[in-house]
């Protein structure tokens, strides 16, 4: 049996593949296995002398951040890529360290090494992102560059969002964060830029101008999804990232409804004041009310309510959030008739905090009937 206690080296073999998203394939390979423990490099020769375990990774290779989490965990694979047939990657035990470098050198898994492919390896659902997905494990030349760009930067998506981020924004996203990832800009900054735009949406929103208001919640909205892909693009992600922007995207939109209702007299459509409290009633109860009963998911039955079954993920991207939201508000004001669109996202509010109480108390009654709650995504696709 291998001796698994002792921290791999790591040793990048042959010409770097060039930049991608900002840094160079060797750096990025570097950083990704220092945040899996893996800090210290070897040359190729060192690594030929090496007494303890050693991962050797081709210097062109992009790897999905899983992989490298289970390459350092499984001493004695080699990783092939996704053409199926060209090893990227090995860790190798102590005295199998030749047998590594031989393979990623002459492009042949060399036994005893065992050749898995990133299916093989278990790691397809991503609990964090909510998500099901193959990992990927690419070369990178001139030819394949824009095919390389689409796929990882594609890999940083959620599997369980809104419709208005899953289907719209990825393409114009991918422009602007492949513009920023070579600029001095940070994920930070952007996100910052974001709130700038929450406040200008509702000041607009307050004043009744929904034109306006609407083109910069937009704004934010786009702004929301660059945030997080150019973190994970540029492996610039950190603590205080995470919790400023997902505060912002917690706190901000029942303050927009308000500014919305009270913005009405001023557009000319007002509400009476009986219809006024009851609409903002629901669409606040229903936003808070929905979260709650997402956090009660979380933990008390440990599962993100919207990744248990196929429907919950597809009730995930028309659910009353923001952005669904904002397309109701948005038609509704291209109609003319602000004050109806509000009206609109309050029906919807209902009727979605209706169906998650219906979601939570089968949740519940499957947890007391098998014990816990599995994730479609955990099953395959076919589940």
């Amino acid at each position: 049996m291998n001796d698994t206690s002792e921290t791999p080296k790591l040793v990048l073999i042959g010409r770097d593949g060039g930049r991608l998203w900002g840094r160079t394939t060797g750096e990025r390979l570097r950083l990704l296995f220092a945040r899996n423990g893996v800090g210290e490099v070897l040359s190729e020769d060192e690594s030929a002398n090496a007494a303890g375990p050693v991962i050797v990774v081709r210097a062109d290779a992009v790897l999905d951040p899983p992989l490298v989490a289970a390459l350092v965990s499984r001493p004695g694979m080699i990783l092939i890529a996704d053409d199926g047939t060209t090893p990227v990657a090995a860790h190798a035990p102590a005295g199998e360290v030749i047998a590594a470098l031989e393979s990623i050198r002459t492009g042949h898994p060399v036994p005893p090494l065992q050749a898995l492919r990133p299916a093989d390896l278990g790691v397809n659902f991503w609990k964090k992102l909510r998500k099901r997905e193959t990992p990927y494990a690419m070369i990178l030349h001139e030819d394949n560059r824009a095919e390389v760009e689409w796929r990882s930067f594609m890999g940083t998506y959620k599997g369980a969002t809104d419709l208005v981020t899953k289907r719209v924004w990825p393409r114009p996203a991918f422009y602007v964060t492949r513009w920023l990832a070579d600029t001095f800009v940070t994920p930070n900054m952007v996100t910052t830029l974001s709130a700038v735009f929450v406040v200008l949406a509702f000041w607009l929103f307050l004043q009744g101008h929904y034109g306006g208001g609407l083109v910069c919640a937009w704004f934010m909205t786009f702004l929301d999804t660059v945030d997080g892909k150019l973190a994970r693009t540029t492996l610039k992600t950190s603590t205080w990232g995470d919790i400023f922007d997902h505060g912002i995207d917690l706190i901000h939109p029942p303050f927009w409804y308000v500014a919305w209702g009270l913005g009405l007299e001023r557009a000319g459509h007002p509400l009476n004041d009986t219809v006024w409290w009851w609409t903002i009633g629901i669409i606040v109860a229903g936003y808070v009310l929905q979260r709650v009963i997402e956090g009660m998911a979380i933990g008390w039955l440990g599962l993100e309510i919207h990744i248990w079954r196929r429907i919950d993920t597809f009730f995930r991207e028309i659910t009353a959030r923001r952005n669904p939201n904002l397309v109701i508000l948005t038609v509704f004001t291209l109609f003319g008739r602000p004050d109806l669109g509000l009206v609109a996202v309050a029906v919807w509010s209902g009727i979605c905090l209706l169906l998650h109480v219906v979601q939570i108390a089968q949740a519940f009654a499957e947890r007391r009937r098998s014990g816990g709650l599995v994730s479609w995504m955990t099953r395959g696709e076919g589940a």
